[in-house]
């Protein structure tokens, strides 16, 4: 009996030293990725040019809006009606055509972040094959590796693998 359980011991520990695995910080990985750092700023400079342009919009319509109610002291209860009814639904179709664009930046946005995201993954998949590793874990917020050895902490060779191919 002895010396089954040493043999399974021997077979475990023989099985695991075959078995090379390294980890990835995603969340350190990610925020120091260049080409996700441009792509995030890329997308912010185009959200803050659509929150000016709504802004604008409507500070254009509020002027509108009280040049009309000055005008409307004068007109007729029907024409007053007929033209505020006007104005709302202007409006009404502006404000679809910029929540539009809103979520069509933002489909964009997500589109790009996906695609970066196969991106790193297939580098990560690709270090392994090349370097031998049975296993690469996703460590970092909500990420499997709750504890690592540094020495198996890949996030820096990684990042730096996908910096200089970004660079390129």
């Amino acid at each position: 009996m002895k010396k089954i359980i040493m043999l399974a011991v021997v077979l475990t520990t023989m099985a695991c030293q075959q078995n090379k695995i390294g980890y990835v910080d995603s969340v350190k990985l990610m925020d120091g990725y260049q080409e996700k750092i441009d792509v995030e700023a890329r997308f912010k400079t185009k959200a803050d040019a659509m929150t000016k342009k709504r802004d604008s919009i409507s500070q254009s319509f509020q002027l509108e809006l009280q040049a009309f109610q000055t005008k409307a002291q004068k007109m007729s209860q029907k024409n007053a009606q007929e033209e505020y009814g006007q104005l709302q639904q202007r409006g009404q179709f502006v404000g679809q055509q910029l929540q539009q664009e809103e979520q069509q930046l933002q489909l964009t946005s997500q589109a790009e972040m996906d695609t970066l995201v196969k991106k790193v993954k297939k580098e990560i998949k690709d270090y392994g094959k090349a370097n031998g590793y049975t296993y690469i874990l996703g460590g970092g917020d909500g990420g499997a590796v709750l504890y690592g050895e540094d020495a198996n902490d890949l996030t820096e060779t990684v990042l730096k693998i996908l910096n200089d191919k970004y660079k390129k």
